[in-house]
């Protein structure tokens, strides 16, 4: 058996429930790929810049750094 891994980015000020979301199926895109566990997290002190690296990662090289080193 093959399980497609995926990675979903994003931001969020309650990592528990958003989790627990995914994984209920309350997120239509992300419903079809559960269970989702979390490998890394990142926070911030700065929502602005919380953000700004969510916009980073989901670039070409932002990928490719997160491949790297994230995951």
């Amino acid at each position: 058996l093959h399980i497609k891994s995926q990675v979903y980015v994003g931001f969020t000020r309650n990592i528990n429930e958003r989790l627990a979301r995914h994984n209920r199926g309350g997120v239509k895109s992300t419903a079809r790929y559960r269970p989702w566990a979390l490998i890394t997290w990142v926070t911030f002190t700065s929502e602005v810049r919380a953000l700004a690296f969510e916009k980073y990662l989901k670039t070409y090289s932002g990928r490719a750094f997160s491949k790297k080193r994230l995951w």
